[in-house]
């Protein structure tokens, strides 16, 4: 629908200028909507197109002489020039007819119909993410891994490609030996049965403050995990049963969330697998010893400064990278992905920049198709009781800010389940403060900005959305598809069809940068023009050709609304 009008108008310039229509199409983007004056549907930067430097140089010249040729026509209405930006406007119940048949016909893939879509590489794309260490509660420092790794997983699946979701568990390592040794000591089997995680985590403390005082505690710790390393039953049977015990807790916070996992992975699996890496980087002579007995590998070619990274550690154990480089190597091997992407703090950036040298030096072939999607940190997080540590207590926050909220405004009689409700709205509310901004950047949260209804939250997502719903249920005939176009003819109709017309372009932007933020922008805009377009064109009272035109109209808003939310993560409500 954008593409059609797209090519129409590089057809007309291509004839005008004398250049392939091929070369002007990439150019020609739909232009944002202002809030005062109506703005133009489409836009050319002139300059992009020119290939003589001469000609770039007097572009401005060039660009009005071709505004002067550009004529009317039954697509385009109207051309001009504003500061050197060429500005078409399409004829206007085309316009409608147009965005209106195309959001009908696509459903909730339009926007991903999309001729410039078209070029997007498809193929299966591995995503891990959220990864939280077993025998620990989920900590509030993975919720920005499994929102942003659930959004990625969601949007590559909406744009065509097989799309495997994997949780990556730190399940492997010291902590164990750690906790197998303090569970002997301050574990309760009863504790456990009650509040599996909670109780573990106790222990834990408790355990490492023992280790700071007690070097006795310290070496029971390194035995249990020799122990596990050499797959000591009873070691392995506790190891199993934390472990089991743990992933039943996670699903719980993701079923919350909305999230969910194709494949559970661990570091467990590549225990052996990554003495094979030691013996693949030997075999390679990449493998170096140091005086003390480290293995490591030698990555200066790929600095200004001597630069090595550890594999082994002394006593022959491998470590967290080389269970990594087992992993991507088998995964490589098990899948041929086309791409795998690793969701996690920018803590780690070091860390999987070595993984990626490391595989290179080992000649994996596809090392240019991994990519790690870092973010910031989340600060300043606090309940009502306090500092946040785990993400049940979030959540849980949410929800009873929200249900007090829709209490006080005394909407909660109108939803079956509030506290069900509240919780969507919560995690919505969640979601959309941390996508505004950049994902690298750390962002400071705050309760009262993320719960406000009106601004820019995932609160009046969630209320536009259900008062959309609220206004479709006076609709009788949705079984028939014409209407007028004549009566969608106002400024709020046309602002929000010109701002429904660029979806595709934003929806390109998102996934060629993965950044949610133009997305959640998007929305958001689309939100506030959805609300002033409600107050504006009257559905009640209306004629019914009038009525019928406005409800097609607001159904097409909210199956736009509806699917961007759902990329984003969101489940959106229909009542609040």
């Amino acid at each position: 629908m954008a593409c059609y009008f797209r090519r129409t108008i590089a057809e007309q310039v291509s004839r005008t200028m004398g250049v392939p229509s091929e070369r002007i199409l990439p150019h020609i983007h739909a232009g944002s909507v202002h809030r005062k004056g109506e703005s133009p549907d489409f836009w050319l930067f002139l300059k992009s197109v020119l290939d003589d430097p001469l000609e770039a140089a007097h572009y401005q010249e060039k660009a009005e002489q071709l505004t002067d040729k550009l004529v009317s026509d039954s697509v385009i209405s109207e051309s001009g020039l504003e500061r050197g930006v060429l500005t078409f406007k399409v004829n206007r119940p085309l316009l409608v007819k147009k965005v209106m048949d195309k959001i009908r016909q696509d459903g909730t893939t339009y926007g991903f119909q999309s001729e410039i879509l078209s070029n997007v590489p498809k193929g299966l794309t591995l995503v891990e993410y959220s990864s939280p260490n077993i025998a620990k509660k989920f900590h509030v420092g993975h919720l920005r891994s499994t929102i942003i790794g659930n959004f990625i997983a969601n949007l590559k699946e909406a744009a065509g490609n097989k799309v495997l979701r994997v949780n990556y568990l730190g399940d492997w390592g010291l902590q164990f030996g750690l906790l197998g040794a303090g569970f002997s000591k301050f574990g309760c089997e009863e504790k456990l049965k009650s509040n599996a995680l909670q109780h573990l985590f106790e222990v834990y403390v408790k355990v490492n403050a023992a280790v700071e005082k007690d070097e006795e505690t310290k070496l029971s710790a390194y035995e249990f995990m020799r122990e596990l390393d050499s797959g000591h039953p009873q070691a392995l049977s506790l190891w199993t049963h934390f472990r089991g015990l743990s992933i039943e807790e996670y699903a719980k916070v993701y079923k919350r969330l909305g999230v969910e996992f194709d494949e559970y992975s661990g570091e467990s699996l590549y225990r052996q697998k990554s003495q094979d890496v030691l013996n693949l980087l030997r075999s390679k002579n990449i493998l170096q010893i140091t005086n003390e007995g480290v293995g490591v590998v030698d990555l200066t070619e790929y600095e200004d400064s001597p630069v090595n990274a550890t594999v082994m550690r002394s006593d022959g154990t491998t470590l967290y990278l080389t269970r990594d480089i087992a992993a991507a190597i088998d995964r490589r091997q098990k899948y041929n992905f086309d791409e795998m992407l690793y969701v996690t703090d920018k803590a780690q950036q070091t860390h999987f920049e070595n993984l990626f040298k490391i595989l290179n030096k080992l000649g994996e072939d596809k090392v240019d198709r991994c990519q790690h999607i870092m973010f910031g940190r989340i600060k300043g997080m606090k309940t009502r009781r306090g500092e946040v540590i785990f993400l049940d207590d979030v959540l849980d926050e949410a929800r009873a800010r929200m249900l007090q909220n829709m209490a006080k405004a005394g909407t909660t009689k109108a939803t079956e389940d509030p506290a069900e409700t509240a919780e969507k709205i919560g995690v919505a509310a969640l979601i959309i403060q941390d996508f505004k901004g950049p994902l690298q950047a750390d962002y400071s949260f705050s309760w009262d900005l993320a719960l406000q209804s009106t601004g820019d939250t995932g609160v009046f997502l969630q209320y536009t959305h259900a008062r959309l719903q609220s206004l479709l249920t006076l609709w009788s005939t949705r079984e028939d598809d014409d209407f007028s176009v004549s009566c969608l003819q106002e400024p709020s109709a046309i602002a929000t069809l010109q701002h429904l017309l660029r979806y595709d372009e934003v929806i390109y932007k998102t996934l060629k940068e993965l950044q949610p933020r133009y997305l959640v922008a998007y929305l958001l805009a689309l939100g506030h023009l959805a609300n002033v377009a409600i107050h504006s064109l009257q559905v009640k009272g209306s004629p019914p050709e009038v009525a019928h035109a406005r409800l097609q109209f607001f159904n097409n808003i909210q199956v736009v609304l509806a699917s961007g939310m759902k990329l984003l993560g969101i489940t959106p409500v229909n009542k609040m």
